[in-house]
């Protein structure tokens, strides 16, 4: 008879690695990737929901079991033209540092577009099969769903993971770095990166509001970090937060910000990758009777200072290659070197990276900046 041995996601051996606030809720944890102070600067509803899906996530411990359950309950989120449940996604597993498996992860609760709530219960997540003896285990919750943990067991005894003695990287980006169209959680292209360099990865790529809040600069500022990295452009045009005039100086602050807690660290700007709508006109944005994004801006604005995404490059190029002057642990990569023109048959909206896109970006980030002589490689 199989003896199991239970445990609480948080408070006990496990660790919540990628999420800076646990919320306590009546089904278990629920891991945000932002700070509990910063709720009360919220704009809305919308970024606060952004916070919840766990990109990055994952639960580490170490076991000697051959067979792991997580119990947790999802919360998916239809768009206002879809009747139908989303898929909530999956739950990857990583044994000593090798992707050994993939489960779906359970339907739980359903919100809808009219803030309606069809409540769900708990389900649960098993992998069987695992190697004998003791091991590092991580799992990753679906990069795109709010996940509560409830409970974690094994069929042996659950501890602390060991220190891994990995770099630290933080990122920051839009949803095309939160990336709802990767094939599974360890496929966003900030994770495959992550794994592929052997960095610890803290990824507050926030959907929709990748728009240089400053308390999202403050969290960066305070949270330990060896490596740093900020993708700006898309969503400023997405929502045209910005004019010409304003937008450089808030790029500025954010990178002050930024340089008063890690005034060393090696932090690389990145521009925007090619989105074909909106690489010479202006935002705001919408979508089109297909459901690809459109620009809304008016072209002949540009030159009283609306913003595309040409215009964000060359400003970030300029603006890195000034400041390095006095930082040369400053760095900036062109986007389109991670997804460029030629490969925008694979945004299926115009916009999102799909799961190949999202794998040849994490391998050309790979490449640039991890390997020598990019800015992110290792010292010997």
């Amino acid at each position: 008879m199989t003896t199991w041995h239970e445990v609480e996601p948080a408070g006990g051996p496990v660790e919540i690695r990628g999420a800076l606030d646990l919320e306590r809720t009546l089904a278990g944890v629920l891991p945000r990737r932002l700070p509990a102070w910063t709720r009360a600067q919220y704009p809305g509803p919308f970024l606060d929901a952004v916070t919840m899906t766990p990109s990055g996530v994952r639960l580490a411990f170490r076991t000697a079991a051959t067979a792991v359950e997580l119990r947790l309950l999802t919360t998916v989120s239809p768009t206002p033209d879809d009747t139908r449940r989303p898929d909530p996604g999956t739950v990857d597993l990583v044994v000593d540092g090798e992707l050994t498996g993939s489960a779906a992860a359970p339907a739980g609760n359903v919100l809808w577009p009219d803030g309606e709530l069809e409540a769900g219960e708990p389900g649960t997540v098993r992998f069987d099969g695992l190697a004998s003896g003791a091991k590092d285990v991580e799992l990753w919750l679906p990069q795109d769903t709010p996940c509560e943990l409830v409970a974690l067991r094994a069929d042996a005894p659950i501890t602390a993971p060991g220190p891994h003695g990995r770099r630290r990287w933080t990122h920051y980006g839009s949803s095309i770095s939160q990336g709802p169209g990767a094939d599974r959680p360890t496929g966003t292209w900030p994770a495959v990166a992550a794994r592929a360099a052997g960095v610890e990865l803290l990824n507050l790529s926030l959907a929709g509001n990748a728009v240089l809040d400053p308390f999202v600069a403050r969290t960066i500022r305070d949270t330990p970090a060896d490596l740093i990295s900020v993708k700006i452009g898309i969503n400023v045009v997405n929502t045209a937060t910005f004019r010409r005039r304003s937008f450089a100086p808030a790029v500025h602050g954010f990178l002050d910000t930024v340089r008063d807690g890690h005034p060393e660290v090696p932090l690389l700007v990145v521009s925007p990758v090619s989105c074909l709508a909106v690489e010479h006109h202006p935002g705001p944005t919408g979508a089109g009777p297909d459901g690809t994004l459109v620009a809304l801006g008016d072209p002949d604005d540009v030159a009283a200072g609306a913003l595309t995404l040409t215009v964000i490059r060359e400003e970030l190029a300029a603006l890195v290659r000034d400041r390095a002057a006095d930082d040369p642990h400053l760095h900036h990569l062109d986007g389109r070197a991670l997804l460029g023109p030629h490969d925008t048959a694979h945004l299926p909206d115009g916009l999102h990276p799909d799961a190949v896109a999202q794998h040849r970006m994490g391998r050309r980030f790979t490449a640039e900046v991890f390997a020598r002589p990019g800015p992110f490689a290792g010292r010997d």
